[in-house]
């Protein structure tokens, strides 16, 4: 898969976008660009069609947010990893309501990251511990702020999925869960995606708490 996946790295700091190129490239991906602007980062992503944009959150000209909601709303929107020195609760929810998959804190280790990049293209939202914990429950409190509205129905299955989904597993957890393949659990996501018309897990995620399924 690291052969085939193109990811681009948005950090203003030389030494460190270098140094995650690098680190991305022995893995097997393939960098399609580095660069420290993030108005620079708009305008390249939109000519090298990255599957993933590796990206820091303080940017000089540009709030990495900013550039998160500016990716989002693109033609063909990559995923977007944030790869941050901060942990900060107001940092890691306006990330994810911009548009980011997942956000690690830059302590993580080397095999952290990279698997961070794997499971951020496959569509899973990656979070430094301690950091789901507090997406989800911002998600519950809002989810009490809206009436739920009917969507289209899913099959038993998909919704037995989606419930772990929005339970916070992995699809290597819920496969484990469920005696399912790790591609099974990937195809049910990805029919459920189509279905409600959605992009990402984390929009999923979303959808499942505001109808109380990770209460069930």
């Amino acid at each position: 898969m690291g052969s085939a996946l193109r990811v681009m790295v948005v950090d203003d700091h030389p030494m460190w976008r270098d140094a995650v190129a690098r680190d991305l490239e022995h893995a097997g991906y393939q960098v399609v660009a580095a660069v420290g602007e993030g108005r620079q980062a708009l305008r390249v992503a939109g000519a090298v069609r990255p599957d993933v944009v590796v990206l820091d959150l303080r940017l000089p000209d540009l709030a990495g947010v900013e550039v998160a909601r500016g990716l989002a709303a693109s033609e063909r929107p990559p995923r977007v990893l944030v790869l941050s020195a901060s942990g900060e609760q107001d940092d890691v929810l306006e990330a994810v309501k911009a548009g980011a998959s997942g956000y690690l804190v830059k302590s993580a280790s080397r095999e952290e990251f990279l698997d961070a990049v794997r499971r951020t293209a496959e569509g899973e939202p990656v979070f430094t511990p301690g950091l789901a914990g507090l997406v989800l429950g911002e998600y519950r409190r809002l989810a009490t702020q809206r009436p739920a509205v009917e969507g289209p129905r899913l099959t038993d299955r998909e919704t037995e999925v989606l419930r772990l989904v929005a339970k916070g597993l992995s699809y290597k957890q819920i496969a484990e869960r469920l005696a399912l393949s790790h591609r099974t659990v990937q195809n049910h996501v990805q029919n459920t995606l189509s279905k409600l018309h959605l992009h990402n897990r984390v929009e999923l995620v979303r959808y499942a708490i505001e109808r109380g399924l990770d209460e069930a």
